[in-house]
């Protein structure tokens, strides 16, 4: 095999991966368990703990956080996956977050002033 064709496989794993993580999908435990760094980043920082929160799945944020997933992982525009999780109106993926440890002053705006932004102040005493 090539250099070139094991990086292309490299990248269709690592693609793989991701889309799991987008699609809600708890295999993706499974492979963190076998030795992919559950913290992994795509080409745009986004954490599959990221990615699941911006999609709405509350149930995998919570699998990558009993593994061992930073919560408060920023993506490359410094954003948290709390606040992105307000942004999108996720209540679920919000509980799961702060449930797992997610601090809501990280990132920039952080989930504190995404709440504000957004017509969330139902939320900021939980931030407390």
């Amino acid at each position: 095999m090539s250099e070139q064709n094991s990086e292309q496989e490299i990248a269709e794993f690592a693609s793989k991966l991701f889309d799991l993580a987008r699609n809600g999908d708890i295999t993706l435990v499974e492979y963190i368990k076998q030795g992919v760094s559950v913290d992994m980043v795509n080409q745009d920082g986004q954490s599959f703990v990221m990615l699941a929160a911006y999609n709405g799945h509350p149930e995998l944020v919570k699998a990558l956080a009993e593994v061992g997933a930073d919560v408060n992982l920023l993506n490359d525009r410094n954003q948290s996956p709390l606040a992105g999780a307000i942004f999108k109106k996720e209540d679920a993926v919000i509980d799961a977050l702060l449930e797992a440890g997610a601090n809501p002053n990280a990132g920039t705006p952080n989930a504190v002033d995404t709440a504000k932004m957004f017509g969330r102040e139902d939320l900021l005493g939980r931030f407390e």
